[in-house]
């Protein structure tokens, strides 16, 4: 998926104003998600991603940290400066439109090392 495409998707989703908020909120989404996964993940993440919107995903940093998804929404929240509900909205806007840019397998695999509840945040149902 091209970045023009991408970042139209999330703005559609999410209903934000600017070109600029889009991308602020995509960074924040996935810099918060690449802190809850392993490095090798948000490296195959970041190759489906397009720049430079892949760079949130590179971070320095050893092991993933382990946290639910109120933590996750949390640091959203911080990053953005939006509210916990809010912030909810914006990762439903980025991680539905990553979902639509990462093949069904990749997903499933990244899924299967995350909490259920993140599944909502990527459009699928909880599958418990």
């Amino acid at each position: 998926m091209q970045l023009e495409e991408f970042l139209a998707q999330v703005r559609d989703r999410g209903e934000y104003r600017s070109r600029e908020e889009t991308e602020h909120v995509c960074e924040a989404v996935l810099w918060a998600l690449a802190t809850r996964i392993a490095p090798e993940e948000a490296d195959e993440l970041a190759a489906r991603l397009p720049a430079p919107l892949d760079e949130a995903l590179h971070l320095d940093r050893g092991r993933p940290e382990t946290f639910d998804c109120d933590e996750f929404l949390r640091r959203v929240s911080v990053q953005t400066g939006a509210r916990p509900r809010t912030a909810e909205w914006d990762a439903d806007a980025v991680l539905s439109t990553v979902a639509d840019a990462v093949p069904a397998p990749q997903l499933d695999h990244l899924l299967s090392g995350l909490p259920d509840r993140y599944a909502e945040f990527f459009g699928r149902a909880n599958p418990s």
